[in-house]
């Protein structure tokens, strides 16, 4: 009997654990709240999102008409990070994701996305095509409200093929919070605003 009491203590204590703890899925209204984050003010309405359901799957919680499309935070990793960014990214967005579900990892995306974009079978915008990233700590993510304090911004532009020749930016930074290039001359060339 004292067995199963200290048994029944032990998954009561895990079970309260991995409530709190990463690997929760939280409710779809707290996540599409804190997946719109960094959308600019007045512009989150109607913006599509991506979160997790109950088996932890992505799937769109929100259909959206608006230009861009948000990402919640997986739950699986730590600390807290949302990015919404244009709907012109999708295709792209989209495959890294397929290709990520498929076991390949962050080198082979790069090559498979690639070589599909220069063969034309995988849409990638021309013209730049905006994504902002916002992140934080988990102590300071407040998941009954779905908001962060102290968190931070980062700014990423695609601009594909981009060097620092067209551009003049750097490829690396050269003080806090200024703008480089990065991944110049590749499918991949995206201009970095935020903090180092």
């Amino acid at each position: 009997m004292k067995y199963i009491v200290v048994c029944l203590a032990l998954f009561s204590f895990a079970e309260l654990f991995s409530q709190d703890g990463k690997g929760k899925i939280l409710p779809k209204e707290i996540q599409i709240k804190t997946a719109i984050l960094p959308v600019p003010k007045g512009s989150s309405t109607d913006t599509m999102v991506y979160g997790y359901n109950e088996n932890g799957d992505l799937v769109v919680l929100r259909e959206g008409t608006s230009n861009m499309v948000c990402l919640a935070d997986d739950p699986n990793k730590e600390g807290i990070s949302v990015s919404c960014y244009s709907k012109k990214l999708e295709p792209f967005m989209k495959r890294g994701r397929e290709l990520r579900a498929q076991g390949k990892d962050v080198m082979e995306i790069r090559e498979i996305r690639g070589n599909e974009i220069s063969q034309g079978t995988l849409d990638m915008p021309r013209e730049p095509s905006m994504m902002y990233v916002y992140y934080g700590t988990d102590a300071d993510y407040d998941s009954t409200a779905g908001e962060l304090a102290n968190g931070q911004f980062r700014y990423v532009i695609y601009i594909p093929y981009a060097t620092t020749e067209s551009t003049g930016l750097p490829d690396k930074p050269h003080a806090k919070g200024m703008p480089w290039l990065m991944d110049p001359g590749t499918h991949r060339a995206h201009i970095m605003v935020g903090p180092n």
